[in-house]
């Protein structure tokens, strides 16, 4: 059964969150730098009850969780919504409270913040919020939103370590296991910025069937159904695909030296292009240009 609710995994930025300038309140408009309105409006449009649904901003996975969530409950205040709450989790003898449990039940939208998804996972993972979050998911009008950390551990299978510099070169790249909301895919964030393409291939050639998502800053995927995806904001999102792979010495050389991998496809999406997952097939978005007279 196809899930009823959204997921909306974002490239990330900053662990710091979006507003870097101190003078927020004088300069608001230039101070959305990373996730620019049209990602987190869309959010909010999305959301159940837009402006008036009931938004969680979880911190767990950054190390300033104070200073991220009140940043991110400004930028979602100035862009209309009127219940936004900042939930730190810190530890799992938290997570399985109920005082938790109640914000997340009552919860529209739920936003993990970047940070560390390796902190995430372990401390949300097989608790009764990671329950519950699976199943307002699976069964209510409800929106998970992930950016940086937050995004990478939304997949089942999660990347949470390994250089760019070194991620072509075997074994560099370390995998577990995501908070689960969506199977067949492994999300990696900064992508662009950070050159990040080589862990992906990695991630991809070790287990071909699974679809790399590389997410640039300020830009994310709107997931609907579970398997149809749309991008959304200013940047690219990459997408390699392993299943046409023909060949690779994965299984051959040593541990630290370079794969090489043959016929591995990439796509490449930007605002608007769609991709569906159950069929593997990407829909680029028509412009419709006007002509002057």
């Amino acid at each position: 059964m196809n899930p009823k609710g959204k997921l909306i995994v974002i490239g990330g930025a900053v662990d710091k969150g979006s507003f870097s300038e101190k003078a927020f309140d004088k300069q608001v408009e230039k101070n959305l730098n990373f996730f620019e309105t049209g990602i987190l409006k869309r959010m909010i449009l999305e959301s159940a009850h837009k402006e008036n649904s009931q938004i969680e901003i979880v911190t767990t996975a950054s190390k300033i969780p104070k200073v991220v969530g009140q940043e991110y409950a400004k930028a979602l205040e100035f862009l209309g919504a009127k219940k936004v709450h900042v939930l730190n989790i810190e530890n799992r003898e938290e997570a399985m409270g109920n005082e938790a449990l109640e914000r997340i039940r009552k919860a529209d939208v739920v936003m993990f913040t970047g940070g560390d998804q390796l902190r995430l996972t372990s401390i949300l993972g097989g608790t009764p919020l990671h329950d519950l979050l699976l199943l307002k998911y699976k069964t209510e009008h409800f929106i998970f939103a992930g950016t940086s950390a937050g995004a990478a551990a939304a997949s089942n299978n999660m990347i949470y370590q390994g250089s760019s510099s070194e991620a072509l070169l075997k074994g560099e790249v370390k995998m577990t296991s995501g908070l689960g909301l969506i199977d067949g895919v492994v999300i990696d964030t900064h992508f662009v910025q950070r050159g990040r393409i080589g862990r992906l291939f990695q991630a991809v050639v070790g287990n071909p069937r699974t679809l790399g998502i590389g997410l640039g800053e300020d830009t994310g995927l709107l997931i609907t159904h579970g398997n149809n995806m749309e991008a959304i904001g200013s940047g690219l999102v990459i997408l390699v695909d392993g299943r046409s792979i023909k060949d690779t010495n994965i299984t051959q050389v040593e541990m630290g030296a370079p794969v090489s991998i043959k016929n591995l496809v990439v796509h490449v999406m930007s605002q608007y292009d769609k991709y569906d997952l159950e069929k593997h097939e990407m829909t680029i978005h028509s412009v419709q240009h006007v002509k002057s007279n």
